[in-house]
């Protein structure tokens, strides 16, 4: 298989909600068909792929008769920060974490369909993560 990009795609009701709020949290805009919507990042990489499902059902997190579907981590530097732009694009939260200070830890929110994402910090860190690749090399 030649891969030439990976792409997440969710299912959604409302095209325009769910497509503008991955948008703004990539920082990046939308290419839209009547069905279908394109999430691309800053830098211009096709990120996320939005499906139009009228018939979607959100998910009930973590425990309720229609299970987590797919999820993403994001690994930040300011959860704090993180947590406030999400917060104003839409997300909901559906697992906070004990506090945002602690020196690494995640928080688990809803994107406007439902889906479950998290954001994640101080694990792995960037010294253990360039340990174990120049451990991997040798």
């Amino acid at each position: 298989m030649n891969l030439l990009r990976t792409v997440i795609v969710f299912d959604a009701p409302d095209l325009e909600a769910e497509s503008a709020f991955w948008a703004s949290v990539l920082n990046g805009y939308v290419v839209k068909d009547a069905d279908w919507h394109s999430v691309i990042d800053e830098s211009g990489e096709w990120r996320i792929g939005v499906q139009l499902n009228p018939t979607h059902v959100k998910p009930e997190w973590p425990k309720g008769n229609q299970q987590q579907q797919i999820h993403l981590d994001f690994h930040v530097e300011d959860p704090h920060r993180t947590h406030v732009q999400l917060v104003e694009l839409g997300a909901t939260i559906l697992q906070a974490a004990e506090t945002l200070d602690s020196e690494e830890g995640f928080q688990v929110y809803g994107d406007p369909a439902g889906h479950p994402f998290c954001i994640g910090w101080g694990q792995p860190t960037a010294e253990q993560l360039a340990t174990f690749l120049k451990n991997r090399i040798m």
